[in-house]
């Protein structure tokens, strides 16, 4: 019965100053529970982050909520919908951050950079005063990036800060326009630039999903995919869903050619962890993934019997 009713998706985040979470957590939680919304949803005194699911009208229950407590429809959000129940249960956590950048100084609850829409995002990276900066990931800069923007190769968001600590300069980078996939990791970037001194600092309202999804093909400066987080792997212009996999190993995205590898095995290796993978972890990954091609094969087979 389940499979036949289409769920409705909300991914959503705000900064927004926010008190007594125990209390705000417990209340969003017992509404999740009560409307059979699954998800996650973070909480921490900057403001609130997640991705969540209901059937019918719930969803738009919880969303009007979250609006009363923390004002999610003045940040941003975005719907999809999943034929299947896209999350196994409904976590509500409190957090010190809803992105983690370990620099108390970037709150942007108090400071933000200027709000850039995709429409206006490339007049403005045209300006060759303008320094481009990817807040991203290096797997994830790896799949597509924005023309001559720079890709400061770091693993995690939180090495954001020392790598602007190491190679730039407010009295040198005077504009700088940053980007990340859905708003909210430039957002606070955008904060902690301000707070170190740099002048005009700019971040793409929406991130790249909503430029992909605005911005007509012919006039995008966007070169390849976008990663995302979830079990499309990436997606390209309108957001369409390309043929990326990811590596169980090191969660890398593969393209065509990295699966034609011959360090490529579905489920255990790719050419980019292969030099990494001790015969331990290549049985144990093996073993995994065997079980889970068994189970899958077992669900088939039950449905069509």
């Amino acid at each position: 019965m389940e499979q036949n009713t289409t769920w409705k998706v909300a991914a959503l985040y705000r900064f927004v100053a926010l008190e007594n979470l125990p209390t705000l957590q417990a209340e969003i939680k017992a509404k999740c529970v009560e409307l059979d919304i699954c998800g996650t949803l973070l909480l921490a005194p900057e403001g609130i982050n997640g991705t969540i699911a209901g059937r019918g009208d719930t969803l738009v229950e919880i969303i009007a909520l979250l609006d009363t407590k923390a004002g999610v429809t003045q940040g941003e959000l975005k719907y999809s919908s999943a034929q299947e129940r896209p999350f196994r249960h409904m976590k509500v956590r409190l957090k010190k951050e809803i992105v983690t950048l370990k620099a108390p100084e970037a709150d942007p609850t108090k400071l933000v950079g200027t709000y850039v829409k995709p429409e206006d995002w490339n007049a403005l990276v045209a300006d060759p005063d303008v320094t481009l900066i990817d807040t991203r990931n290096n797997y994830e800069t790896a799949v597509g990036i924005f023309d001559g923007a720079i890709d400061p190769q770091i693993e995690t968001f939180t090495e954001f800060k020392d790598y602007v600590h190491d190679n730039m300069d407010p009295s040198k980078q005077k504009k700088v326009a940053m980007f990340c996939t859905g708003g909210i990791r430039c957002e606070k970037a955008s904060s902690y630039m301000l707070a170190h001194g740099f002048e005009e600092v700019y971040h793409l309202q929406g991130g790249i999903l909503k430029y992909l999804e605005e911005v007509p093909a012919e006039e995008s400066k966007w070169n390849g995919d976008c990663f995302v987080f979830d079990r499309r792997v990436a997606v390209g212009q309108d957001l369409e869903e390309t043929p990326y996999e990811l590596c169980y190993g090191c969660r890398y995205p593969l393209s065509a050619e990295d699966m034609e590898s011959a360090h490529f095995e579905k489920g255990v290796s790719c050419p980019h962890c292969i030099d990494k993978m001790t015969p331990e972890r290549e049985r144990s990954f093996r073993m995994r993934h065997e079980q889970f091609e068994a189970r899958k094969a077992e669900k088939e087979k039950q449905e069509s019997a």
